[in-house]
């Protein structure tokens, strides 16, 4: 194998998962922001406050987008399994 070749498909790895795990990451961030500044404007400072919506809306967020999530990581496997079945490059 190719040097080029083994860089190219760790470099489809890498975008597979950040298109993965990117959704996700985004709602938790956008969530977690918005409850930071809930925090600062209200001097509320409650644990449990910052936790549970956050669960919830990766939750909601794995409802909306996981059947992209899943998709996007069935083409990645689909395409690593189709090179392995080719055999090896001259």
């Amino acid at each position: 194998m190719d040097p080029a070749y083994a860089l190219e498909i760790g470099r489809l790895a890498v975008f597979t998962v950040l298109m993965t795990a990117g959704p996700l990451l985004l709602v938790s961030m956008s969530v977690g922001l918005f409850i930071a500044v809930f925090q600062a404007a209200t001097q509320v400072h409650e644990m449990t406050l910052v936790f549970v919506p956050k669960i919830c809306a990766v939750l909601l967020g794995l409802l909306i987008f996981g059947s992209f999530m899943l998709s996007n990581v069935m083409d990645f496997t689909e395409g690593i399994f189709a090179l392995v079945a080719r055999g090896p490059i001259p």
